[in-house]
């Protein structure tokens, strides 16, 4: 190998690894979860921000203004077959998730921009508007989604946040 293939290697190899390890030190970090229903998969992935003693909603998070449940990337929503989110149909594919909160009802967006920076929200490209009611629940200091309630066809996916429950009814297509 030559002396200047040889440097570029090394710098290559240093950079990723100053990558990996900012990954791993980051303070928001990487959440997946999944749940099969009636065959159709759904997965979210994101990065989960801590409260650390932050007021949350309507304040860091104010009301009324697109957000993404997430740091650093947009949330990402996938399911491996169409969808009824709140009743409404979402096709089979991958999403952005967004967020417009306020404190008696929240509209939830599926984009079709998959991957997105989490402060640029990629205007004019969605799929899917539902709304929500959130609700008040135990205090939760890291970002979660969950499904505390799968059935044979249908599934209730909540976002948690500080003592904000916000639900969304899933129903797979057969």
């Amino acid at each position: 190998m030559s002396r200047w293939r040889t440097k570029v290697v090394v710098a290559l190899l240093v950079v990723s690894g100053a990558g990996c390890a900012r990954a791993q030190n980051a303070r928001s970090q990487l959440g997946v979860v999944s749940q099969t229903v009636m065959g159709t998969r759904v997965e979210i992935v994101y990065r989960r921000p801590v409260a650390r003693g932050r007021q949350l909603f309507g304040s860091l998070v104010p009301w009324g203004r697109i957000w993404t449940p997430s740091a650093d990337t947009a949330a990402r929503f996938t399911t491996s077959a169409p969808l009824q989110v709140n009743g409404s149909e979402l096709p089979a594919g991958s999403y952005s998730v967004w967020a417009i909160p306020d404190s008696s009802s929240w509209t939830i967006v599926f984009n079709s921009v998959a991957e997105s920076f989490h402060l640029r929200y990629p205007d004019g490209r969605d799929v899917l508007r539902v709304r929500a009611t959130p609700a008040s629940g135990e205090h939760v200091e890291t970002l979660m989604f969950a499904f505390p309630v799968v059935d044979a066809d249908s599934a209730r996916l909540e976002l948690r946040w500080g003592t904000t429950v916000v639900p969304l009814s899933i129903h797979a297509k057969r």
